[in-house]
């Protein structure tokens, strides 16, 4: 089972910029995929930005691209999301999740997953 734990979420004004983390430990899967996800209120999880540990493969939804990069430092254990030109519909909860496979914006192909941290964008 890998652990997962976010940080860097908060609270930033429209066109502003914030770096979440993740931290893997635990049984981590090196040839497997990273990813985050994001809830807002009332509405269902959904994808954000994927990526392979080898960085050969990096996908992001059509809301967040040109705008967020997602990034791994195999060193470190660690994911980042950088997050740029932010906007109000940005704000939810961010979750950090792994899998041994690459399931891409498939949700049901994650095994593990972060307890979330908040962003919120203000107008």
């Amino acid at each position: 089972q890998v652990q997962l734990v976010e940080s860097g979420g908060g609270l930033v004004q429209a066109g502003g910029s914030l770096r979440l983390s993740c931290v893997a430990s635990g049984r981590t899967f090196t040839t497997g995929t990273m990813g985050w996800f994001r809830q807002a209120p009332g509405k269902e999880r959904e994808f954000v930005a994927a990526m392979r540990w080898f960085g050969d493969v990096i996908i992001y939804s059509d809301s967040v691209k040109g705008r967020f990069t997602i990034s791994i430092d195999n060193a470190k254990n660690t994911v980042y999301l950088q997050m740029n030109t932010l906007k109000p519909e940005d704000t939810a909860v961010y979750y950090c999740t792994a899998s041994p496979s690459f399931p891409g914006a498939d949700i049901g192909g994650y095994t593990s997953w972060g307890q979330g941290t908040q962003v919120t964008v203000s107008s």
